[in-house]
């Protein structure tokens, strides 16, 4: 690595990133503000310590920066192997917070290592297809692929942590950008939205709409290939019937009742603004009555009364709705939509596979995170509990997202260098 990267790298995506983590501790400093707070290096208090945790992940990204890209790809392995180890030993030597044992601390710091394993999950799946000679359509490419993505998955959701477990579900997405066959996604989907319109509608009317809607495209699919066969559109019948008569006790015996809860306020077969509710309906006020430009930095009274559990964390986007108003929300909705168009448009130059894929890995996870914090910020999302990558108070998921992002800055600077 030469000097000249400073001449090489994507300085337009750093800089939204510091305006993002600048951000990010504003809208901190706001939420857990009081007075007795002394201030950024007060590291007794939240805001003192993710201070600390954006200077070090600053150093470690100028690190990543002058790092050799081809590390990365050696280290993909090992990395994995550890964080595997890592999430292994919490059920030994964790800290269980608010129902999950998710962390390991160290005096008045704490890690989870879930984080990391975001990362390293990133690395393995971009170094996986990179080799992969077949077509990833091959059930032994999507198998090996797989196992490495559920790995991670079925460790975090034992924790249990269910919310972080989820958005493993992202690192899906490069696949299709090399390859996979769009069938799968549909599938996902369609059982995605059968899951919940079998909890917000009567079993027989679902069997109905199933019925109607497999012979409509049936028809439809005949029209154009009139030698098709009816027996494959009567076995997905017989499946997605199947899969209806299931919900019932997936729902009520692998899912939490808290988890239950939250998905019924959402789809408003329950209502309680006072218990299990009470986040996402004082979430929506704080949010509501920002209006326009919002009430100023430090004057939003949902924010400054405390009104809002886990503001600083999992709700921060209520502090920005309240005290930035429309105009801030916006703001922040274009950075985040700005950084995973940017992240994906770099990787389409890359000619590396590796990099191009961990790009890709990144991109979705941002908009995972984003999407679902801010969607249960705004109730149209279930509180599963994950951060706003850059914006939400928490040392591991600020330095993991810094990790990834420096990781690309150093492809993309690079990506005119041979291998």
């Amino acid at each position: 690595m030469n000097n000249s990267i400073i001449f090489r790298i994507d300085w337009l995506l750093l800089i939204v990133y510091l305006i993002l983590v600048y951000f990010g501790i504003v809208n901190v400093y706001s939420a857990t503000y009081s007075e007795t707070l002394n201030g950024l290096f007060d590291f007794s208090e939240a805001i003192g310590k993710q201070f600390l945790f954006i200077i070090f992940s600053f150093c470690i990204g100028l690190i990543i920066l002058l790092i050799n890209s081809k590390f990365f790809e050696q280290f993909a392995t090992l990395g994995f192997f550890i964080s595997m180890l890592l999430l292994l030993g919490l059920f030994f030597f964790g800290k269980t917070v608010s129902g999950a044992t998710s962390w390991y601390t160290f005096g008045a710091i704490s890690f989870q290592p879930s984080e990391l394993a975001k990362v390293t999950t990133a690395l393995i799946i971009a170094s996986i297809l990179s080799k992969f000679k077949s077509d990833i359509k091959y059930p032994k490419t999507l198998f090996k692929i797989g196992a490495y993505i559920l790995l991670p998955f079925f460790l975090i959701i034992l924790q249990p942590d269910p919310g972080s477990a989820l958005v493993f579900a992202a690192f899906f997405f490069p696949l299709f950008r090399e390859g996979l066959n769009y069938t799968y996604l549909i599938i996902f989907l369609s059982a995605f939205a059968l899951f919940f319109i079998t909890l917000i509608f009567p079993l027989n009317l679902v069997i109905v709409i199933i019925t109607l809607l497999i012979l409509l495209l049936y028809f439809i699919v005949k029209k154009h290939i009139p030698k098709i066969k009816i027996w494959p559109f009567l076995i997905l019948l017989i499946v997605s019937i199947g899969f209806s008569f299931s919900i019932d006790y997936i729902f009520n015996n692998l899912f939490e009742q808290r988890h239950r809860d939250r998905i019924n306020i959402v789809l408003g077969k329950e209502t309680d603004t006072k218990g299990v509710g009470y986040n996402i309906n004082q979430s929506i006020i704080a949010i509501g009555s920002g209006g326009l430009k919002g009430k100023g930095f430090l004057e939003g009274t949902q924010t400054k009364g405390n009104f809002v559990p886990e503001q600083h964390t999992d709700y921060i986007f209520s502090t920005i709705g309240e005290e930035w108003g429309f105009v801030g929300s916006s703001f922040i909705i274009f950075l985040f939509c700005f950084v995973i168009l940017r992240i994906i448009f770099q990787a389409e130059k890359q000619t590396n596979k590796f990099r191009r894929v961990f790009s890709y890995g990144i991109a979705g996870l941002i908009f995972t995170h984003f999407f679902i914090n801010i969607g249960m910020s705004l109730g149209i999302v279930p509180t599963i509990g994950i951060p706003l990558p850059f914006v939400s108070y928490g040392g591991s998921s600020l330095l993991a997202f810094s990790i990834m992002i420096f990781i690309h800055l150093n492809f993309d600077a690079n990506r005119l260098n041979d291998w």
